[in-house]
């Protein structure tokens, strides 16, 4: 399957820059960091704060991972070349979308240690723990899907980085910085936002609503990636 190449050799072009090993090594320092002197702080044995940094260091970890996926195709030339084999744009995107998020999932793996920490120094909810990385894993579709698009939009990886960031950030902090608005309207930007979605995961109860709306922002910046690249065909 088409697909499953694209996603595996997307996977071999990440580790085999040392961007890779950077950014895992970043994410793993600021959330170990934030973790450990949270939990000898606050003496719970709790990943409460570690999840509630998440989406945040998602925000700008995922476009990191995902700016070159097509950004670094358009600039050398070599994304001409992709087209003419034969597979399909919508193999392309679903492909580099795949390869984003097994790379995401890949680097939460070290994170489990936090979890097998806590539980070792004291009487670790699992509930919310299992919540929580299902959420990140949610979450880290949907920056993925957003990450990809932002690539689809420019050749340059450094505005892709940009914008991918920005509608990331967006998306997590909405519901926060507006804070001065009507509670009425308060509500509708709440259930837009991904943090809101997250946290409601995160506290170990799945309702359906968050999973609708990651499966449609996946959904919805995937097709925008397909609609942006096959206008360059």
């Amino acid at each position: 399957m088409q697909t499953l190449q694209i996603m595996k050799k997307e996977l071999k072009d990440f580790f085999v820059s040392p961007i890779a090993y950077i950014v895992i090594s970043v994410f793993l320092l600021t959330t170990g960091f934030f973790f450990f002197s949270n939990f000898f702080t606050v003496g719970q044995t709790t990943l409460r704060g570690f999840f509630s940094l998440l989406p945040v260091v998602f925000s700008l970890i995922i476009p990191a991972i995902t700016m070159r996926l097509f950004s670094e195709e358009f600039a050398s030339g070599s994304f001409e070349v992709v087209m003419t084999l034969p597979v399909s744009p919508t193999e392309i995107v679903v492909g580099k979308f795949l390869s984003a998020l097994v790379f995401v999932s890949a680097m939460l793996i070290p994170t489990l240690s936090y979890a097998i920490t806590a539980s070792y120094l004291g009487d670790l909810d699992w509930g919310p723990v299992v919540g929580g990385y299902a959420g990140a894993i949610l979450l880290g579709g949907a920056f993925s899907a957003i990450g990809l698009f932002a690539s689809s939009l420019t050749r340059n990886q450094i505005i892709a980085f940009i914008v991918g960031a920005l509608f990331c950030l967006t998306l997590t902090l909405i519901d926060q910085v507006l804070f001065f608005f009507p509670p009425s309207v308060l509500g509708f930007f709440s259930q837009i936002g991904a943090g809101f979605h997250f946290r409601n995961i995160a506290r170990g109860i799945i309702d359906t609503r968050d999973i609708l709306y990651f499966g449609s922002m996946i959904f919805l910046f995937l097709y925008a990636s397909f609609l942006s690249v096959t206008s360059k065909e």
